[in-house]
């Protein structure tokens, strides 16, 4: 019995150290990733505004060929919105809609994941021009984990995990467009 109440303690105290902790880590995380096309500015904006094409390059959408998809509203204007579900691990269930599109040079969205854990983030593209037949594109995430899950924070390395899938995705968007005539936006 002294056993089983040393070992009751033990988990309370734990629990009490990771809340205590979760108090005082960061609520909020960031990642960004960039790549250069060699297409022009407009061509790579007209397509990454459409978030329907995100199941062309995103690295999430080929880790389920089952994954379902549905749309809400105009592709490629601001109240539109993309969602999806898998029973595969990492992917889950969420919506993304399009918040912001500033023509020919921000995209934002704000992303809200149900399963596997629920949050919220935004995302935004960024195409700046650095030539005519060259684009650099940045991808981006800015999120929030609530309390007390945000203790994770401290032995996940969002910028690694969320980050490198955001590289995978823009080295076959860069692929994509480089290499095959752009299809028309998903209606």
């Amino acid at each position: 019995m002294k056993f089983f109440r040393i070992l009751l303690f033990f988990f309370i105290g734990l629990l009490i150290i990771i809340l205590i902790i979760a108090g005082v880590v960061k609520k909020t995380y960031s990642t960004e990733r960039e790549v250069i096309i060699n297409i022009p500015k407009q061509t790579v904006f007209s397509y990454i505004k459409h978030l329907g094409n995100l199941n062309k390059y995103s690295k999430w959408a080929t880790m389920d060929e089952s994954i379902q998809y549905s749309y809400k509203g105009n592709d490629g204007e601001a109240g539109f919105v993309y969602s999806w579900e898998s029973d595969a691990d990492g992917i889950g269930k969420g919506s993304q809609e399009i918040t912001t599109i500033k023509e020919g040079e921000r995209v934002e969205s704000k992303i809200h994941i149900e399963k596997p854990f629920e949050t919220n983030a935004t995302s935004y593209f960024i195409t700046d021009s650095i030539a005519p037949n060259k684009t650099k594109l940045k991808w981006g995430i800015i999120g929030k984990i609530k309390y007390p899950t945000n203790a994770l924070l401290l032995v996940m390395n969002i910028d690694k995990i969320v980050g490198n899938d955001l590289g995978v995705g823009l080295d076959n968007l860069k692929v994509l467009l480089e290499k095959e005539p752009i299809s028309p936006p998903l209606k």
